[in-house]
């Protein structure tokens, strides 16, 4: 299959699920975009955070003190930070992408409704267009969610427990070492 083939059918697709699926796809695209940004910083960045915060925290001589817990719960804050960062926006944007999908049934149940205003019920070439606008943009918002919900709580799950190990590698203690 070559470009202009691919091309052509998106453009169809498009054209048949009206501007509501454009608005989908957007926002499809910029959840992924967030979902990959976090894939790539617990696999790629986050290593280094950690670290830096184990360093700090093992220079420290003093490890009992009601200061020296409150430069841990800091340390620990300042990755969780990190690690939660956009993770609410790609839920939101889970939640938001089949809202999308029920306005563009909406829609396409207007347009179905002015066809046979206009012409009765008769003309089903006419209404096909409308329910083709209605039925498209709720599947690909319920598909786009779909996806994003399941990497979005996978990406939630792999946030708690980084912060968790780093938690416990964070020894309390005159003589934690790690």
């Amino acid at each position: 299959m070559d470009f202009q083939a691919v091309q052509t059918g998106l453009q169809e697709f498009l054209e048949r699920g009206g501007p509501v699926l454009v608005v989908i796809m957007a926002t499809t695209f910029v959840m992924w975009a967030f979902i990959l940004e976090r894939f790539a910083y617990f696999y790629m960045a986050h290593e280094g955070f950690a670290k830096s915060a184990k360093r700090e925290w093992n220079a420290r001589a003093d490890r009992n003190s009601w200061y020296a817990h409150a430069i841990r719960d800091q340390l620990i804050s300042e990755v969780k930070s990190r690690c939660d960062q956009n993770v609410e926006l790609v839920k939101t944007l889970v939640a938001v992408a089949p809202l999308f999908g029920l306005l563009g049934t909406v829609t396409g149940m207007v347009s179905v409704f002015d066809v046979m205003s206009i012409s009765g019920s008769s003309d089903a070439q006419a209404m096909s267009a409308g329910v083709s606008r209605a039925t498209i943009p709720t599947m690909a918002g319920m598909v786009a969610s779909l996806s994003g919900l399941i990497f979005a709580n996978q990406i939630e799950l792999l946030a708690k427990r980084r912060v968790s190990k780093l938690a416990d590698e964070l020894e309390i203690g005159e003589g934690a070492v790690s």
